[in-house]
């Protein structure tokens, strides 16, 4: 029977096929074939001896949290306490863009900001909105209620973002553990131990452990390019088809970042990425 792995813990694998959930080992042959069962697989399964038969293939995959076949994913992203970090919204919207998910941006902890700050945030999500991205913040509940149905969703973001109390703020059987964040080091205590798909208003979501840093596995400078959302707007406009919007002349992308029509903070971390993966 065909079901999917909603939860991984050791060498025990939960399989979920329709209401029952199935504890499953993995057969043998999948270390001799270099196949690691992934939460989110679909897989056939053998539900007399709860042995998982066959991983079936996968619509993508992602590493950090590693999930699989994964629709639309939610970012979660604090704008204070820890201090908004851009840099690392930016690296996950396009590694999210290039594996062909969904990335949805929420904005956590606007209460804490002066009204300067709030001025400023705000000027940032118009820009990503105008671009193209989903942004709400943690308190539009209805909102972000209705994302969830018939599709597998994934909460990520920086340490301390709130991923852990949203969801339990959804859904307050989830229960799931938070803790304090850490005034000595600025960001969030790790509390979600492993990766585990929960049913939530129609659909599966992911709640994951939080991270500081990502890397742009298995992409390369024109990946990462391809992947800024806006640039491809204006990128025929170079005078290179293959320009990389660093060096060149007549490039039109400096120019619209000149111009303010794209965000200086999204042009300058797209050259910290560049340059870092050329190293």
């Amino acid at each position: 029977m065909q079901g999917k792995i909603i939860k991984i813990i050791s060498n025990d694998y939960t399989v979920k096929i329709g209401n029952k959930r199935y504890i499953c080992k993995a057969r043998g042959k999948f270390r001799k074939l270099n196949i690691t069962p992934l939460v989110g697989d679909n897989v056939m399964i053998d539900i007399e001896n709860n042995y998982i038969l066959e991983v079936l293939p996968r619509h993508n995959e992602l590493n950090r949290p590693t999930l699989s076949n994964i629709d639309q994913v939610i970012i979660m992203t604090s704008v204070k306490n820890p201090n908004l970090d851009l840099n690392l919204l930016d690296k996950l919207l396009t590694i999210i863009e290039y594996n062909n998910i969904l990335p949805i941006i929420c904005l956590s902890k606007l209460d804490l900001l002066d009204d300067n700050e709030l001025i400023e945030i705000n000027n940032l999500k118009d820009y990503y909105e105008k671009i193209g991205y989903q942004v709400y913040t943690n308190t539009e509940l209805a909102k972000i209620k209705s994302l969830f149905k018939d599709k597998v969703s994934v909460f990520t973001g920086q340490s301390g973002s709130g991923k852990s109390t949203l969801l339990n703020r959804l859904d307050k059987n989830l229960n799931i553990e938070t803790n304090e964040i850490s005034m000595a080091l600025g960001r969030g205590k790790h509390t979600t131990r492993h990766v585990e798909l929960l049913e939530l208003y129609g659909g599966l979501v992911a709640d994951t452990p939080g991270f500081s840093a990502v890397s742009f596995t298995d992409m390369n400078v024109s990946d990462i390019r391809d992947n800024f959302i806006e640039f491809n707007e204006y990128r025929d406009d170079c005078e290179y088809r293959d320009c990389m919007h660093k060096n060149e002349t007549k490039c039109e992308i400096k120019n619209k970042v000149e111009d303010k029509t794209i965000l200086s903070s999204r042009y300058e971390n797209y050259l910290k990425f560049i340059d870092d993966q050329r190293r």
